[in-house]
């Protein structure tokens, strides 16, 4: 059972602390913030109190208000680091398997290369901080700020577990592909606005590759949602748990969808959007120091949300076949993380194995080729359906 809203949460959080009650009714990193502000916030009271013994601040730091909205705050921060952790393991692993893939061992300053990730992230925000003359300064900015907001914003929403989400939404994939979708629309007003013709037609590449892959993508997941009878995420995972994973019913929109999944999250190799040796960084061109670092950030964010979904929609979520309820209760954020990474290891293994492709190729590719099959998988689906299979 997982609540709707942290509210509930903080209603029935003294009911939940009952032993009989099952181990995922109750959200895990609201939890974990409660407790973090009940030693943090106990420890400066205590500091408070030392200093101005009796004073009434002492005792409003430790009140139930002020620890629910402190609670939210740190719950807030938890949720985004974790999700910032898990895409700096992620850009590791790519670093150090395409370092294998070309036959050398790739980074190796600091816990096996992992701390070089910090360092460039710093490098980046030390830079100085370059804006073009002649660029519109308000749209130059807003539309690279909305990039990356959607983006952690979609990785924030991803629930790890029935024990770890920000809100259980019924919408589930659908609202995540909605902000999903957003990003075609900034990218080509950010290319419009750095006055830069090779951003320009970075821009315009970046829309039509991730319109063209759009489509498709939306039809499997409405695909998915049909077979589970839900649009909600936790039904969905919870379908292939007591049925089978949905890859083997959907084998084409699964290898479909992994597909469309690379090209939204503009990677190789449909990253003719940024295409280095032909257009110096595509619709990015423009942005330097800290701007391209966070703009590198949100192109990994959107490749974990693309692994996420392949997990949830295809591989069964957090969930481990032929498991006891035990032994998924026991740690399946941690076997969620596990089989995204896995599936980021064979997008790696993608570009490390294909070539950079045309944009006309690209877009025939979406069109011509992922639309059919996805319809198919589609027809399929529908069959399955009304064959009483599911």
């Amino acid at each position: 059972m997982a609540y709707s809203s942290i509210l509930d949460w903080i209603q029935f959080r003294d009911m939940m602390a009952n032993p009989f009650y099952p181990y995922d009714t109750y959200n895990l990193p609201f939890d974990i913030s409660y407790k973090l502000w009940e030693i943090l916030g106990g420890l400066i009271a205590w500091l408070v109190n030392l200093i101005i013994p009796g004073n009434g601040l002492s005792t409003w730091l430790i009140s139930d208000e002020v620890s629910n909205a402190f609670a939210l705050i740190l719950f807030m921060v938890v949720i985004f680091l974790v999700a910032f952790v898990v895409t700096l393991l992620s850009l590791w692993m790519e670093r150090k398997v395409l370092g294998r893939l070309m036959d050398r061992r790739g980074t190796m300053i600091g816990l096996k290369g992992f701390l070089q990730n910090v360092a460039d992230g710093l490098k980046t925000f030390m830079k100085e901080n370059v804006i073009p003359r002649r660029v519109d300064k308000m749209t130059y900015m807003w539309t690279v700020s909305l990039v990356i907001g959607t983006s952690v914003l979609i990785a924030c929403m991803i629930p790890l577990s029935e024990r770890w989400y920000v809100v259980s939404y019924g919408t589930g994939l659908l609202i995540i592909m909605a902000i999903f979708a957003l990003a075609p629309f900034f990218i080509l007003v950010s290319g419009w606005a750095q006055n830069n013709k090779y951003s320009l037609i970075g821009g315009m590449r970046a829309a039509e590759l991730m319109i063209s892959y759009e489509v498709p993508m939306l039809i499997m997941i409405a695909t998915t949602c049909l077979m589970a009878g839900s649009f909600s995420i936790f039904d969905i995972v919870n379908m292939q748990g007591d049925t089978v994973w949905f890859f083997i019913p959907q084998i084409i929109g699964f290898i479909t969808f992994i597909f469309c999944a690379t090209a939204e999250a503009e990677r190789v190799p449909f990253d003719i959007a940024e295409a280095e040796a032909e257009l110096v960084e595509g619709w990015q061109t423009e942005y330097a120091g800290m701007k391209w670092g966070l703009i590198m950030l949100a192109d990994y964010l959107r490749g974990y949300v693309s692994c996420a979904m392949v997990v949830i929609m295809y591989l069964g979520g957090w969930l481990i076949p032929f498991a006891s309820d035990g032994i998924n209760g026991l740690l399946p954020e941690v076997v969620f993380l596990t089989k995204v990474w896995i599936v980021f290891f064979a997008m790696v293994i993608l570009r490390g194995a294909l070539a950079r492709v045309r944009t006309d190729q690209i877009v025939n590719i979406g069109w011509k080729v992922f639309m059919p099959l996805s319809v198919v998988n589609l027809a399929v689906v529908l069959l399955l359906k009304f064959g009483g299979v599911f």
